[in-house]
This record gives structure tokens, C-alpha cells and sequence, in this order.
């Protein structure tokens, strides 16, 4: 089997496969922290937004064009990276990388303006992209489309942690030091995971695997991606999952706390259940995909995600049920979304073995694409009441579904088809 001869610091082939098929704690956790970059990074130094205004001076947005651009920095910066790491392999730009965003880190804290503090944001995105992309080309590199679904929920389970705890950290740092110190953390936490990645993560992606074409022919690489059908095909549900969770955070604050009048420890709570949600269902994943075929999982829970998502307009413009009502069918929606991502990742990332790296570039950036654009409609059209919301969700369901069961049906068609070809006998 491939798989047998992917982890190569292994001293034998035996080691390897073992390590293959039953993958360690630290290397699932260590991919997870990896893939954390983006989350510690967006969600650790909000706590500290007023104090660096005040500090720097900041007028007008500009303190949110350090959020913004360090968004950016992620987006571009997963589009440059995986092709890199298809020709160079996985450990080099992650160690770069980690290096980078420490010193982009150290080079925050040290900001004595706003134009300063933005320009190394975008230059923390950058680095960081490195680890989100690398960690979701690695588990590729690794496994086959079913592992890789169960790992891809796991990493869930670690990546979902970061955000819920990390403002919580920011701004504990922010009481036993000032701001600068969350950026001293991010730092450490960047040279932690470079040395993990030094001492303890194999190459997956060895020299006979890697591709020879030059740095120049990434934009090729990536058109020849966006019109393949099979990546589109399953990049777009994955997308417009992250686009639902994108719509509902944008508007759960004022939604939960100004329309519904929940006070701040209460929207805490059910911002928390929410998230737990999605995470245990990812974890449930894991073992479905022990007993059921990935490609069932995403259609059966296609189905329902659409079920619950249409059902929001209807409680949102008739009110019935109340809060209850329409908290539990987003708590159905975001379930149901935690067993998308996995199983739809994986069937993305299946096709390219030896592109692992752009294809999970790209991935990621048409997921921040379609993230944004869902966070700037439910801003855009905001009234005050769960409508926006709700309908958002509603449209990145339907979309979803329809093409996960058109690319479905084709891939059906194409398998019978060539069982038949299989069966015919030859003249």
C-alpha cells in the first residue's frame, strides 16, 4: 500500500505503516496546533483592541485593518506555501514559517505605531498560513480518503479548542502584563511548534513524491485545480460550510444579545454549546466512518444540514417557537456542518497525492473567500432581527447540498460505467 512507504524519518517501512494506521496523540495534536495558527492568532489579542487604540494612537478602522490584513496575509500566504511544500516538502516551509511568524510575533510587540503594527500582522498571516496549510496536506500525505476523514475530525476537536480559549488567555496576559505580552506568547508558541516540528513530525512527503515543475507554473497548477471537477465539486460544500459558521458568528453577539436580550454570560454560554456542537459531531464522525462509507456520511448529512438551515426563515419570519426554537435548529445546523467539513475535506484532498500542498492551499482560500463574502452579507444586510442570518444559512445550505448531490450522481455514473467496461468481455 502507498501509505506504507509515506512517513519517511521512520528507520524501517514496518515503523512506518504502524505509524500510518494508528496515528500518535502528539502527532494529531501537533497538527492541530499547527492548523491553530490562524484562530490563536485572529481570536488571542482582541481582548487587547482598546488598549493598543489608545496606545498607537489609532484613528477612525485602522484597528481593524490589523485583523484584516493579518486575513489577508492568511489567504495569499496559503496560495504561495502549499505549491512550495509540494516541491520542497513538508518540514522546510513549516520550520520557516514557525520562525517567521515568531518574529513577526516579536516584531508586534515591539510596535510603537498603527502602519507598524499592520505591516507585521500581514506578516504573521503569511507565516501562519504555512501551518494551516502544510497540517491539512500532511494528514493527505498520510492516509487515504477514510483515514483521512476520521484525522481531519480530530484535528477539529484541537482546532475548535483554540478560539473558545484563546481571548480568555488574551486577556489574562493583558492583566498580569500589557499587550505587548500577547504577542510575546504568540512568539513562544511559534518556537514551541517549530521545535516539535524539528524533533517529532516526520517528512510525509518524500523526494520521489515531489513535483518538478517550477515555481512558475503555480498559476496552472492552481487553474487546472479550480475547473477539475472533483475539486470544485466537494471545495465548494466545504466552503459554504465554513460560510454558514462565517454568517453565524458575524451576527450571534447582537443577535443573541440585543434581538433576543440575552445578557453576555448567557451568550457565552450557548456561543460555548454552539461550539461544542460542532465539535462532538466531528468527533461522531469518527466513528461513523468506521461503519458507513465517507461519501454516505456527507450525503446523509447534506440532507439534513439543508432540512434545519430551511427551516430558520420559517421560525425566523413566524416566530414560532421563540428563542428556543430557533437556538436549537442553528445547534442542528452547526451539527450537521461537523460532519461536512471532514468528509468533504477529505474527498477534496483525495485526488491530488503528490499536490497535496496547492490543493490544500487552495482549499483554504477559496473557504476564506466564501467566509467573508457570507460575514459581509449578514453585515450588509442587518436589520436588527434574525432574518439576514437566517436566510445567509439557508442559501449556503441549499447551494451546498445541490452540488454535493449533482457531483455525487456524476461520480455514481462514472463508477458504473467503468464496471461495465471492466465486465465486458474483450473481442
Amino acid at each position: 500500500m502507498a501509505s506504507d512507504q509515506i512517513l519517511t524519518i521512520s528507520p524501517t517501512q514496518g515503523e512506518t505503516a504502524a505509524r500510518a494506521a494508528s496515528p500518535g496523540l502528539r502527532f494529531i495534536i501537533l497538527l492541530g496546533l499547527l492548523d491553530a495558527f490562524g484562530p490563536l492568532g485572529i481570536d488571542m489579542y482582541l481582548p487587547a483592541f482598546p488598549q493598543i487604540e489608545r496606545d498607537l494612537k489609532a484613528q477612525g478602522g485602522a484597528m481593524q485593518l490589523t485583523l484584516s490584513f493579518f486575513l489577508a496575509g492568511l489567504a495569499i500566504g496559503q496560495l504561495i506555501c502549499g505549491p512550495i511544500s509540494d516541491r520542497l516538502g513538508r518540514r522546510k516551509p513549516l520550520l520557516w514559517g514557525c520562525a517567521a511568524f515568531a518574529l513577526a510575533s516579536v516584531t508586534c510587540a515591539f510596535a510603537r505605531s498603527i502602519e507598524s503594527l499592520i505591516l507585521a500582522r500581514f506578516v504573521m498571516g503569511l507565516a501562519g498560513a504555512t501551518g494551516m496549510v502544510i497540517a491539512r496536506a500532511i494528514v493527505r500525505d498520510s492516509f487515504e480518503e477514510a483515514d483521512s476523514s476520521r484525522i481531519y475530525s480530530m484535528l477539529m476537536l484541537v482546532i475548535g479548542i483554540a478560539p473558545v480559549l484563546a481571548p480568555s488567555v488574551g486577556g489574562w496576559l493583558m492583566r498580569v502584563g500589557s499587550w505587548g505580552s500577547i504577542f510575546w506568547a504568540l512568539a513562544g508558541f511559534a518556537c514551541l511548534c517549530g521545535i516539535a516540528v524539528a524533533v517529532d513530525l516526520p517528512e510525509t512527503h518524500p523526494p520521489s513524491r515531489r513535483t518538478r515543475d517550477s515555481l512558475c507554473s503555480i498559476g496552472r497548477r492552481y487553474a487546472s485545480m479550480i475547473v477539475d471537477r472533483k475539486f470544485v465539486g466537494y471545495a465548494a460544500p466545504v466552503s459554504l460550510a465554513l460560510g454558514l459558521i462565517f454568517a453565524y458568528v458575524a451576527s450571534a453577539p447582537s443577535l443573541f444579545m440585543q434581538f433576543y436580550g440575552l445578557s453576555p454570560a448567557a451568550f457565552s454560554l450557548l456561543f460555548a454549546s454552539n461550539a461544542i456542537g460542532l465539535i462532538g459531531a466531528a468527533q461522531v464522525n469518527r466513528w461513523l466512518t468506521r461503519h458507513y462509507d465517507t461519501h454516505s456520511i456527507l450525503r446523509a448529512a447534506s440532507i439534513g444540514n439543508l432540512v434545519a438551515a430551511l427551516l430558520l426563515p420559517v421560525l425566523a419570519w413566524t416566530g414560532i417557537g421563540g428563542f428556543p426554537a430557533f437556538f436549537a435548529d442553528i445547534f442542528l445546523c452547526l451539527m450537521t456542518v461537523g460532519l461536512i467539513l471532514p468528509n468533504a475535506t477529505a474527498a477534496v484532498m483525495a485526488p491530488f497525492p503528490h499536490q497535496a500542498g496547492a490543493a490544500s492551499a487552495l482549499l483554504g482560500m477559496l473557504q476564506f473567500t466564501v467566509g467573508a463574502a457570507t460575514g459581509a452579507i449578514v453585515g450588509i444586510f442587518h436589520d436588527g432581527t434574525n432574518r439576514p442570518m437566517a436566510l445567509t444559512i439557508a442559501g449556503c445550505a441549499a447551494t451546498s447540498t445541490l452540488i454535493t448531490i449533482i457531483v455525487e450522481r456524476r461520480n455514481s455514473a462514472a463508477e458504473n460505467r467503468a464496471v461495465q467496461l471492466l465486465g465486458q468481455p474483450a473481442e
